[in-house]
């Protein structure tokens, strides 16, 4: 498969101009050569269903960078939980070069392809967290150290919660991508935000470009440190969500 650089860059520019993310146009070409590494991995890690250049440009890249529509500082220690094929870790690393960004996943073989993969894309600000989010959060070296945790990751709001602000210091955030209706999600995670000292600070819905869907980023900032129970043993978040 040829990857189509151009209908993927012109894709992206014209979504970051629509977000008046104009400053990161530059970062285009270096977006595309990832996008590329993902592909050419792709076959044999089953990174993505998407892709189709425009669709992937939109849905994988501008999607991750969207959270820069909202104020951040220019240094910023962040972890993207769940990282997957690097989404959005990755793009953010791309976009803020003082942003420090750990990659934690529970699966080696895509950390060691993110390994490869910054280390040709030049990136100093990555690095890679072989770990089930459940341990990490009781890890002196990963608790309550991040400014930022961000998650794309497919899961309900409450074991997001539990699984991802163990590692936010307190007065940072944690930010859920998400897509489709929320607000009956919210309301499902009023016991984990009770638990694990959060408040849900900003709604920030938001329209992709070219009809290709709704999203919204939920962020949270955490008030007090995490209870020392927390997070529950590993798979219980999941098998028991917080309610």
């Amino acid at each position: 498969m040829i990857f189509e650089h151009g209908n993927f860059a012109e894709a992206l520019r014209m979504g970051l101009r629509a977000w008046n993310l104009n400053d990161l146009e530059d970062k285009i070409p270096a977006m595309a050569h990832f996008a590329e590494l993902v592909l050419d991995a792709n076959r044999e890690l089953n990174l993505t269903r998407i892709v189709e250049p425009r669709e992937m440009a939109v849905k994988n890249f501008l999607d991750s960078l969207s959270i820069l529509m909202l104020e951040w500082p220019a240094q910023l220690r962040c972890l993207d939980l769940g990282t997957g094929a690097g989404f959005p870790g990755v793009p953010l690393a791309l976009a803020r070069e003082g942003w420090e960004l750990m990659l934690l996943d529970s699966l080696r073989k895509r950390l060691a392809f993110l390994d490869r993969a910054a280390a040709e894309l030049e990136l100093p600000n990555v690095g890679t967290l072989h770990a089930r989010a459940e341990d990490a959060g009781k890890d002196p070296e990963h608790r309550e150290v991040y400014d930022l945790v961000v998650s794309r990751a497919v899961a309900s709001l409450p074991v997001l919660l539990e699984l991802g602000t163990p590692l936010v210091k307190v007065g940072g955030f944690f930010a859920a991508y998400k897509s489709g209706e929320v607000d009956a999600e919210i309301q499902s995670a009023a016991a984990a935000m009770e638990a694990m000292h959060v408040g849900l600070e900003r709604v920030f819905p938001l329209q992709l470009p070219f009809d290709l869907g709704e999203r919204t980023i939920l962020l949270f900032k955490k008030t007090a440190p995490t209870p020392g129970s927390y997070p529950r043993r590993a798979g219980i978040p999941e098998k028991r969500p917080l309610r």
